[in-house]
């Protein structure tokens, strides 16, 4: 097993292990004991994962003496909304949870976002586990303590740091991904490697097919290099005042891109978008050194991964609903940026730039 340990400045409070190993899950109960003790336990999950897992989760957890009860919700990312956050609450008010338990976030990046807000808010909060059962829940979206739900006006608008108690990754549930949400995830594997690190980079090049077919060894040594980039990123900077804003490269325009389309693009997908285009962005502002954005690109679309705006995205949709971005300052759109794959460009204590709205509108545009 492979662990992994977030020592975030407030050590204290916030410091947490992220556990990366096949078979976890039968381990589950013994782990969440260990790293957070409660009266009850919240088993949050959507109904996808539900039926999949989730009353074997509940089940396992009763059987080591564990009280844990399951709620749900619909699947999608249109029902990370405000609604569902109030429905869970309301749910595990009528059962009677206290402030002495606790939350199992059990599902993909949805489930972790929304269960995470809930833990963060109720009764002023509550400690809660991550349990990712996806790539990008794994490598990217469990790890950090930033939840939140959507919002009409834009993507993940209302929410709180809130960080877990522990991470279980259990490379098993990988197994059953469709391809899809597998290449969802390998998006944020290549942001990793443009942000951090060129080797890793240079790995996804060489072993992208051995990644998108599964194989062992390469899935294994992703996931524990994309978690210890991005455990290294947050514990330096919690919330994401400095460099942790390096993690939201593609992202300025994916959240336009996931808005205008009404979540009908996996966020991985919108995720792989928004590299292509800032990528571009950033050679056009002269940041970034020629090519890099089309050496982005080769990988991403070897991946199986989009590289064009779909329709419902024009430019001035986007622009619109970038003014609403938390990274914008002053109705100006800003972006993190690369120089090189493996290096992100500061502008002085700022690891964001300001990008003038008509080079914005003529990359959008494909001019």
């Amino acid at each position: 097993m492979v662990t992994i340990r977030v020592a975030t400045a407030e050590q204290r409070h916030t410091s947490y292990d992220i556990l990366i190993d096949r078979g976890l899950l039968a381990d589950l109960p013994a782990l969440v004991k260990a790293a957070c003790p409660a009266a009850r336990y919240a088993v949050i999950t959507d109904s996808h994962v539900a039926t999949l897992c989730g009353a074997k989760i509940v089940t396992r957890l009763h059987d080591a003496t564990l009280q844990a009860q399951l709620f749900e919700f619909p699947a999608g990312e249109w029902n990370k909304t405000r609604e569902t956050w109030a429905m869970l609450s309301d749910k595990m008010l009528v059962a009677q949870f206290g402030r002495d338990s606790a939350v199992l976030a059990l599902g993909g990046g949805v489930v972790g976002d929304v269960a995470g807000f809930v833990a963060a808010t109720y009764l002023r909060g509550v400690p809660y586990i991550q349990v990712p059962t996806t790539l990008l829940a794994m490598i990217d979206s469990s790890i950090g303590g930033k939840t939140g739900v959507d919002v009409p006006a834009g993507k993940n608008l209302l929410g709180a740091f809130h960080q877990p108690r522990l991470v279980v990754a259990d490379l098993d549930l990988l197994g059953t991904l469709p391809p899809p949400q597998l290449a969802a995830g390998i998006a944020e594997a290549v942001k990793h490697g443009v942000i951090a690190d060129a080797d890793y980079f240079a790995f996804l090049e060489r072993e992208h097919h051995a990644v998108t077919t599964k194989q062992p060894a390469a899935l294994e040594q992703l996931v524990r290099r994309s978690v210890e980039i991005k455990a290294g990123v947050v514990a330096a900077d919690e919330r994401e005042t400095g460099r942790r804003a390096i993690l939201n490269f593609g992202h300025t325009v994916a959240h336009a891109v996931e808005a205008t389309a009404q979540f009908a693009v996996l966020h991985g997908e919108a995720v792989a978008i928004g590299m292509t285009y800032e990528a571009r962005l950033a050679e056009v502002l002269g940041i970034a050194e020629p090519g890099t954005a089309n050496r982005i690109a080769r990988l991403l679309e070897r991946c199986g991964l989009p590289l064009e705006l779909p329709e419902s995205a024009t430019a001035d949709r986007l622009l619109a609903t970038m003014q609403l971005d938390k990274k914008a300052r002053a109705g100006t759109v800003r972006f993190a940026l690369p120089e090189a794959v493996g290096r992100m460009h500061a502008d002085g204590s700022s690891w964001t730039v300001a990008a003038p709205e008509r080079a914005v509108r003529d990359v959008l545009a494909g001019r």
